[in-house]
């Protein structure tokens, strides 16, 4: 099967005839289109139609709850930590000003002009890198095998939050050991400095009961496993009847932690200690800003927390509406909201590492193990503090679950669109239904996360977390600027966004689409192959293998950019330099594309093709491949 073919094929081009003239109709179809029958409106315009938001607030909130979600609360925290504290935050809005915010808008705005998930809008801006947004939903599909793990996690310490007193509060456990120190009565324990706490005991030797390694990767925890079952049922139940349905649980979803997290902040805060910890993450240790590790993982969690390259964003906003004035505003208000609480968040664990610190009489940089199970081992250590612990625990994991979630159905709505845009012939194998598609894919993505329910599957948790959120998503970032700011043109995408929403980006959008956001891109791209380290657990170091395996769970993504260009090349017709022409230019015609947006639930689309030198060769190859 011609797999690159299949992710770019597009239905067949009508003929419209105009004035007694017949002229084939440039018309870009999606799945949500063709099931229902192409109208003609009389006047050279095809009417698509497409599912579409219940309301604008649905939009926002769930590209909030996506943007918002365990990357705040989960990644920001353990990178921030790992990072060295301030010297995290420094680079962490330098990226967040020249590349999270005019990257967002720009995906928002590709979104809704093409009214496609990312395979094919990105197909439509660049043939040529008409791959990228194949490794967009590659990247996006790796990450939703694990994501869940953590949302497992999460339930596994919800039910243990419903017991007369909470596990992790005490020492004398069958999992605990003699350094262990309870925080609950801290004070009766002579502490060194290889105390350990009584949190961090409970996640290592009760939830995961780790192994030494990832060479031993033990037996399953089957407690886990089920947890990882329930979590999917949830994941499903979100979305099997589509973007509507979705959009109604994030009214709940999106606003809810911020509840729990303002509690938490207070607590914190008055916790012995606390200081050390606030002053470790604001005071920066200026000498690791020379450190290529800290800007890499700053810009790694503006792009995974944000969601560009992902094509998370691309594929919701390509639900909305046609016309809408809110682009740009709806831009900073989720970026802002986004970086507020990564902020917030993490003045509520790092208050509590300082008050672990306090207690284990440890430097705050010492005192937990810096990696993804950081938030299990620091935020439950405030419980104990609190009265009726068991009902903020409860409160606090129901608000994990639900930021887990929001992101969660928000990166398999890009898998789904996609495999409805671009695979309209495995319709008979769904019943052309999408909850059928939609249990398909999460069956299929619970399969793949299994390895990380066995004992060592933390340390494959490790591995695949750091080289698809961070390694791969700095190559495919650089292909989706090139693609749509420098071969579709950043001055063509303001001429869209002021078609959408009559209003045009000023120029720092611009300037950061063509010059700024590709040239720190590919700084830190760079740099981070000159200062390469082997990712490592803790103080465990992988062997070789594991660090191949990385490399290779990277390539799964990444693969797909250069063989979309190869596939390009081959399918166009022409001498070389036509082929490079017809493939590096948009077939959308910007003068009549969006004519016409009458009906909210519809896009029209102008019947004519850009015309460009050598028409006959477009003509003939938009015949010959169906576009």
């Amino acid at each position: 099967m011609n797999i690159m073919g299949v992710l770019i094929q597009e239905s067949n081009p009508p003929s419209v005839t105009q004035g007694g003239t017949t002229t084939a109709a440039a018309v870009h179809t999606s799945s949500a289109a063709e099931e229902k029958a192409l109208e003609m409106d009389g006047k050279g315009v095809v009417k698509v139609s497409r599912e579409t938001w219940g309301r604008k607030a649905q939009f926002v909130l769930s590209c909030v709850g996506y943007a918002v979600g365990l990357g705040n609360v989960w990644r920001f925290p353990y990178l921030c930590y790992k990072s060295g504290g301030g010297a995290f935050l420094i680079p962490y809005f330098i990226m967040l000003f020249f590349t999270g915010i005019p990257l967002l808008l720009m995906e928002l705005a590709v979104g809704q002009y093409t009214r496609n998930g990312p395979v094919e809008a990105i197909k439509m801006l660049a043939p040529i890198l008409q791959g990228t947004g194949v490794a967009t939903v590659a990247i996006t599909f790796l990450l939703t095998t694990y994501y869940n793990v953590i949302m497992a996690w999460a339930l596994f310490y919800l039910v243990a939050s419903f017991n007369a007193e909470l596990p992790w509060d005490s020492c004398g456990n069958y999992w605990n050991t003699d350094n262990c120190v309870s925080l609950k009565n801290y004070k009766e324990y002579n502490t060194t400095n290889d105390s350990v706490s009584s949190t961090e005991e409970y996640f290592n030797r009760r939830v995961l009961n780790i192994t030494g390694g990832i060479d031993d990767f033990g037996e399953m925890r089957w407690e886990i496993f089920g947890f990882l079952v329930l979590a999917w049922i949830l994941v499903y139940l979100c979305l099997h009847k589509g973007v509507k349905s979705s959009g109604k649980v994030v009214y709940v979803t999106a606003t809810f932690p911020y509840m729990v997290l303002a509690i938490l902040v207070g607590v914190g805060a008055s916790l012995e200690g606390a200081g050390e910890g606030l002053r470790f993450f604001i005071q920066p240790d200026w000498d690791l800003l020379m450190e290529a590790e800290v800007w890499v993982a700053a810009a790694a969690q503006n792009f995974n927390s944000i969601g560009i390259a992902f094509g998370s964003m691309i594929a919701l906003s390509s639900y909305n509406e046609f016309h809408s004035n809110t682009l740009v505003r709806d831009t900073m208000l989720i970026s802002g909201i986004n970086a507020f609480t990564s902020l917030f968040a993490s003045c509520a664990i790092f208050s509590v590492i300082g008050h672990l610190a306090f207690i284990q009489n440890e430097d705050v940089d010492n005192v937990v193990a810096s990696g993804p199970g950081l938030v299990f081992a620091v935020y439950p250590a405030a419980f104990s503090a609190m009265p009726v612990p068991q009902l903020w625990s409860v409160l606090f994991f129901i608000m994990l679950i639900c930021l887990g979630i929001d992101s969660q159905f928000a990166m398999v709505e890009v898998v789904i669109t996609t495999l409805m845009d671009g695979f309209p012939k495995l319709k008979p194998l769904y019943f052309n239904r999408k909850e059928v598609l939609v249990l398909y894919i999460c069956l299929f993505t619970f399969a793949c996360g299994i390895p990380c329910t066995f004992q060592g599957g933390m340390y494959y948790f490790q591995i695949i977390d750091w080289y698809v959120a961070v390694v791969s998503i700095f190559f495919i970032a650089i292909a989706e600027v090139i693609a749509v700011c420098w071969l579709y043109g950043a001055t063509r995408l303001r001429r869209n966004v002021e078609e959408m929403s009559t209003s045009t980006p000023n120029i720092y959008f611009v300037s950061c689409w063509l010059v700024i956001s590709p040239i720190l891109i590919f700084a830190i791209f760079v740099f981070s192959f000159i200062q390469y380290e082997v990712v490592t657990y803790d103080d465990y170091i992988y062997p070789d293998w594991a660090e191949f395996l990385g490399w290779f769970i990277a390539l799964l993504s990444m693969i797909w950019i250069p063989i979309g260009i190869v596939y390009a090349f081959a399918t166009a017709e022409g001498s070389f330099m036509e082929r490079l022409f017809l493939i590096c230019k948009s077939p959308i015609s910007e003068a009549t594309y969006g004519y016409q947006f009458q009906d909210d639930s519809s896009t029209y689309r102008r019947a004519y093709f850009d015309r460009g030198s050598r028409e006959d060769i477009f003509m003939e190859h938009y015949k010959k491949h169906e576009i």
